[in-house]
């Protein structure tokens, strides 16, 4: 495991943005967050948020200073390039376990809920076109969702080929429920 994880190559430099908006407004405080989660971000603590140093990377963080302030808040953005060791570990390290968390996320959400929905609806008998297409909208959701996890997984986190393995199972499911659909109500278009 160990050789795998040094093809992930360390970024020379860090995006870290510290901020504060109004401690009041739980609204400002989740906006903020929710678009730093988007973009990736690391928190190495509260309010302090650390992304690899990359050009569309950068562009976000700007456009999350411009929400701080615009919600009455105020932000400090640095660009890291002298990093100890221990740091930079911590950094990739968190990078790490965050996308391996969201990975799991993905496989949870396979195992669980698309597989027993599909299972649901042969128990019920509803081979329907209706039901079989509300299924694909779940798993073309379930592929974007792995397309930004894989996006933001900068440092080659354990859990991806698990969760592309189980993206396409349930890719298979829906093809042989769809096919199934076909075959029951063929006759009565």
């Amino acid at each position: 495991m160990a050789t795998r994880r040094t093809k992930a190559k360390s970024p020379e430099s860090w995006l870290l943005l510290i901020y504060k908006v109004p401690s009041e407004s739980s609204r400002a405080r989740v906006a903020v967050w929710r678009d730093l989660k988007r973009l990736g971000g690391f928190y190495v603590q509260q309010a302090v948020c650390v992304l690899p140093d990359r050009g569309d990377l950068r562009a976000g963080m700007e456009k999350v200073r411009e929400r701080v302030t615009e919600l009455g808040g105020s932000s400090v953005f640095l660009t890291l390039t002298d990093l100890d060791d221990d740091a930079r570990e911590q950094f990739v390290e968190g990078f790490r376990v965050q996308s391996a968390k969201e990975y799991a996320e993905i496989v949870e959400e396979c195992e669980t809920k698309f597989v027993k929905e599909i299972e649901f609806e042969r128990f019920r008998e509803n081979y329907t076109f209706e039901e079989a297409e509300e299924i694909r909208q779940d798993l073309e959701k379930l592929r974007r969702w792995l397309a930004k996890v894989e996006d933001r997984d900068w440092m080659d986190a354990d859990g991806k080929e698990l969760a592309r393995a189980k993206v396409a199972d349930c890719e298979r499911l829906l093809e042989e429920f769809e096919a199934d659909v076909y075959e029951r109500t063929e006759g009565t278009v």
